[in-house]
């Protein structure tokens, strides 16, 4: 009595489909290495290196958030992008920072790091005067 093994002969067609099945998948990880290395490759070049923020760090606002509140400004096209130099309360996690804020911005203190600029000061010597208003035949423009 006994156990026998498997007789090689017997089974010659599922050795060939096993055989096949391990080919279809050696190129299919083969493909999807290649795929996912061609993908790395385009997000990394979209990628940007992260600022390290510190507290008390000044740091600009982005008015991207902030776009109902200065509505009386001007147009969009002409508004500025990055307004104030705020202060840098709290850093929260990596890609989050919480800012003192005057209370007419009316938005949340937590805001994304993609939301703010370090804030780099006037150049020496340098004045920051709002110009003088063009009037044209009496009236200001």
């Amino acid at each position: 009595m006994g156990f026998k093994g498997r007789k090689k002969g017997k089974y010659e067609e599922a050795e060939k489909f096993i055989e096949k099945m391990k080919e279809i998948q050696e190129e299919a990880k083969a493909v999807l290495s290649k795929v996912q290395e061609e993908f790395k490759k385009y997000i990394d070049s979209k990628r940007t290196e992260v600022n390290d923020y510190k507290v008390e760090d000044l740091v600009m606002l982005s008015t991207k958030d902030l776009k109902y509140q200065m509505v009386r400004r001007r147009t969009e096209k002409l508004m500025e992008r990055f307004v104030g130099s705020y202060k840098i309360k709290k850093i929260i996690s990596s890609n989050t920072v919480e800012l003192k804020l005057p209370s007419t911005v009316k938005i949340h203190l937590v805001v994304n790091v993609s939301r703010i600029q370090h804030y780099i000061g006037q150049v020496e010597g340098q004045r920051k005067e709002k110009p003088a208003p063009v009037i044209i035949k009496g009236e200001e423009e």
